[in-house]
């Protein structure tokens, strides 16, 4: 009976592992839905996992494909969105011979979500690229994160993440292994830079304070980890919406490195059309990218 008990945990996890999978599957991109889109599990919290897509094709012993990490949106809340709002342009990518790394993170609202897990689960997410490489070559001396609205501000910080701990001497909720996986360039949609500024107007209900979990004054230490301050080294395209009410334009607005290769843009588009395939801040993006039409 002792041991029966004693394994009982593993059984959980796994049957726990299985349900997501078969939920992805359901949605229509689990592995059983794309031979070229594999739904992973990059950790154990229920939402860290995400879509790889690969163009047709591409298997072991290929020549190494660019690749992409897609950060979605939703004010870092579970009821906000979830990784089949970037799918469209996972799609775009995959057709134009890129691999895709289409990414789930805990959220608020949700048991391991908001601080410090989201920023945990981002940072893993990317390093399971060496992982995945592993078994299918892909191109990590260049790799780019796209994020919109909340998830671009995750992609600007994860691309500075192996410096965050000089704003944080003392603080050990955010982890900190060595990155096992850089990032090159960076395209934040509409993304919510100023976290701050987001704090103290409320922006998205709140959405920023849910995620720290107080204002700037109650916890300036998260504030500072939390900051997206990419490396110096690493190129940054903002793409921002004229029409954008829900993130205005001014919320893009960060503290770059001086010596950081910074671009922006604006489109005459609002905030869920920046994520639109056929949306002119995409094809933006792409150029940047140097991803074919």
């Amino acid at each position: 009976m002792r041991q029966g008990w004693l394994g009982l945990p593993a059984i959980v996890v796994l049957l726990f592992v299985a349900a997501r999978l078969l939920t992805a599957d359901a949605d229509g991109g689990g592995v059983g839905a794309d031979p070229s889109v594999e739904t992973l599990v990059y950790g154990d919290a229920p939402s860290e996992f995400g879509r790889l897509h690969l163009p047709a094709g591409h298997a072991p012993g290929a020549e190494p494909v660019p690749v992409v990490v897609l950060l979605h949106g939703g004010f870092w809340r579970r009821g906000g969105g979830d990784l089949s709002l970037m799918e469209p342009l996972a799609v775009d990518l995959v057709e134009r011979g890129v691999a895709v790394w289409n990414v789930e993170y805990g959220r608020t609202g949700e048991r391991f979500g908001g601080w410090p897990h989201t920023f945990n689960h981002v940072a893993a997410a990317v390093d399971h690229l060496a992982e995945i490489d592993e078994r299918v070559p892909l191109d990590l001396d260049g790799v780019a994160v796209v994020g919109h609205s909340a998830g671009g501000h995750l992609a600007l910080w994860v691309a500075g993440r192996d410096g965050f701990a000089a704003r944080s001497a003392w603080d050990d909720e955010v982890a900190r292994p060595v990155p096992a996986v850089g990032v090159d360039r960076v395209v934040a949609l509409a993304p919510i830079a100023n976290l701050s500024a987001a704090a103290t107007t409320g922006l998205g209900n709140g959405a920023v304070v849910d995620l720290l979990g107080g204002d700037p004054s109650e916890v300036p230490l998260r504030y500072l980890v939390a900051a997206p301050v990419p490396a110096s080294e690493v190129a940054v395209l903002v793409v921002t919406g004229s029409l954008d009410d829900i993130v205005p334009e001014v919320y893009a607005q960060g503290s770059w490195p001086e010596a950081s290769e910074a671009f922006g843009a604006t489109v005459d588009e609002d905030h869920l059309r920046l994520i639109a395939p056929e949306s002119a801040g995409w094809r933006v993006a792409k150029e940047w990218l140097g991803i074919r039409e």
